[in-house]
């Protein structure tokens, strides 16, 4: 599929209501994990983590707590978004640390950037710093649906479960994360996929795009 366009990678992707368990081979799943690395965030601090889940017994646990959508257990891999918790001086430090390992050299105006974020973001409340991680993890969220897309596959984007519920089964709060959004990832069910052949629904663009010259 590589010679598709973003374009029409955009207007093929839709909710998969219905798939059908088969299993996605390993290395498009790689591809999708890679393009969330890669995606952009706010001081390239990427403050959450992916939780790749095939457990069958794992995602029986979290459908309940997913308003028992179909998805849940029906997909291959189950990415779980998990911010971070709140902002910590060692969190900001190993980001600012690694890019100046990889990178060989270090910057009077990255450091002082450093230093500007250190006096910041940990001093804030922590519902106020989860809530700007989980910002972060919604960008690199449609990283993953596009590259998914992309890779032939299908899936659903899932605000409809109870973080608290999902956090205890996987033990994130013991790790300094909190769930904000899942994404099953497969292959649909289109007898069973009532969204399958309906029509992709937009704003004309003229609702939604106001331009100031």
């Amino acid at each position: 599929m590589t010679d598709v366009n973003l374009i029409t990678t955009l207007k093929e992707r839709y909710a998969c209501k219905a798939m059908n368990g088969e299993t996605v081979p390993q290395e498009k799943i790689d591809r999708v994990l890679e393009a969330i690395r890669l995606s952009p965030t706010s001081s390239g601090l990427q403050p959450f983590e992916i939780i790749c889940i095939t457990n069958k017994e794992i995602k029986e646990k979290i459908k309940p707590v997913a308003w028992n959508q179909p998805q849940i257990t029906d997909c291959s891999h189950l990415l779980v978004f998990a911010a971070w918790d709140t902002y910590t001086e060692d969190r900001i430090n190993y980001m600012f640390d690694l890019t100046n390992e990889i990178r060989g050299f270090k910057n009077e105006g990255w450091e002082n950037y450093r230093q500007q974020l250190l006096s910041t973001y940990p001093k804030l409340d922590t519902e106020v710093n989860f809530q700007h991680a989980s910002k972060q993890a919604y960008i690199a969220l449609m990283s993953a649906m596009i590259q998914a897309q992309h890779e032939g596959l299908d899936s659903t984007p899932m605000e409809g479960f109870d973080p608290a519920a999902v956090d205890e089964i996987l033990g994130l709060r013991e790790k300094g994360l909190r769930s904000c959004v899942l994404l099953p990832i497969g292959y649909k069910d289109a007898e069973k996929d009532w969204l399958v052949s309906l029509k992709k629904i937009r704003k004309p663009m003229d609702k939604l795009v106001t331009n100031i010259s």
